[in-house]
């Protein structure tokens, strides 16, 4: 299992703020951290790589401007 930190997720293009991330995953809209310690959490890269599967998946389903011109 590889585990990724805040500045991995940077280097996936997830550029959110940490309170962004906060927010989404207590929405339940971003895959759940694992703490590793009272000031450390990590995220696993195959849930990670699987949300942003998902996010271009919904964007092919809904289709974006110009698409089929």
């Amino acid at each position: 299992m590889t585990l990724l930190d805040y500045g991995d997720l940077h280097g996936r293009g997830i550029k959110y703020s940490r309170c962004h991330l906060w927010r989404l995953w207590t929405a339940n809209k971003f895959p759940q951290p694992i703490k590793l310690s009272a000031a450390r959490n990590c995220w696993r890269a195959d849930e990670i790589d699987a949300w942003i599967e998902q996010r271009v998946a919904e964007r092919d389903q809904v289709g974006h401007p110009g698409k089929g011109i």
